[in-house]
């Protein structure tokens, strides 16, 4: 069977009419084939190929949303994804517009490694239908329907740990360190060490700052306030929560993959995308 790249288009981003069949001759010529799942609109294809049968990488062409999508559903095949910027910063994408080919004969000549990274889930407690979402970049509970700041109580593996009144709560991946959190004051966490970065917005106190705890942890957070919130994973997947119900994060079973390519690099990527910012 000849081997397969699925290609992750956001339409958003890119005009696939020409793109898409520009790739997939590419590709075919040397004995690929190749598979396409759309996304950005709504209407687009809801069943992702990932699951349909052997398919050895995702080639994701948008910004860093399309990449978080792709390496969310790459993730429990175990498939790799290997991202082109058509974003504006482009974090997590590998590759600029320009060195697609390139790109694609560096993974076509197996010249690359895998990078894992770590993946969150996170489920409503005590709710039998409730199913769990998984994040690669973060869960993030905010306010919802009202101006009054939050209060929750928030533990630790079972223990209690400081959660003063807060406009909302983030639980970062190192991945998603750079993004959401970052803005809120979070500290940035390598890529490679596997912990959770908890980081307050907007505290009504002098002395919380982010917390970076172990990988293993179980963090319990409950609704303490009289008005209920609302909880998303990634940006997507709004949950509403009412006074005193709990959600439970913890790392996932399952860990994202990414293609890199030699000389690329974590401090790299810091200066080159967030360097004049």
């Amino acid at each position: 069977m000849s081997p397969t790249a699925a290609l992750y288009v956001n339409r958003l981003k890119v005009n696939p009419e020409a793109l898409v069949p520009q790739i997939s001759a590419w590709l075919h010529a040397r004995g690929w084939q190749s598979v396409v799942w759309y996304t950005g609109r709504q209407g687009d294809d809801l069943a992702c190929p990932f699951g349909e049968g052997e398919i050895d990488f995702v080639l994701s062409l948008g910004g860093d949303g399309t990449v978080l999508e792709a390496a969310r559903e790459a993730a429990p095949h175990e498939i790799p994804v290997l991202g082109v910027n058509y974003g504006q910063l482009g974090f997590l994408c590998e590759v600029e517009q320009g060195d697609i080919f390139t790109a694609l004969q560096r993974v076509l000549a197996k010249d690359f490694s895998v990078e894992e990274r770590l993946m969150l889930t996170a489920c409503q407690l005590n709710q039998e239908a409730s199913s769990p979402f998984t994040a690669l970049n973060d869960v993030v509970f905010a306010r919802q329907g009202t101006d009054a700041m939050m209060t929750f109580e928030l533990r630790l593996s079972g223990e209690p740990i400081a959660s003063p009144p807060c406009d909302g709560l983030i639980f970062a991946t190192p991945t998603g360190s750079t993004a959401y959190s970052l803005s809120a004051g979070g500290s940035i966490v390598s890529p490679d060490v596997e912990a959770i970065l908890i980081t307050y917005l907007a505290a009504h106190a002098l002395s919380t700052r982010p917390m970076v705890v172990s990988y293993k942890a179980v963090l319990d957070v409950t609704i303490a306030s009289v008005h209920g919130g609302r909880v998303t994973a990634d940006g997507q997947g709004v949950l509403s929560l009412l006074p005193g119900e709990t959600v439970r994060i913890k790392a996932s079973d399952v860990k994202a993959r990414f293609i890199r390519f030699a000389g690329s690099n974590f401090p790299k990527m810091i200066r080159e995308k967030l360097g004049d910012r």
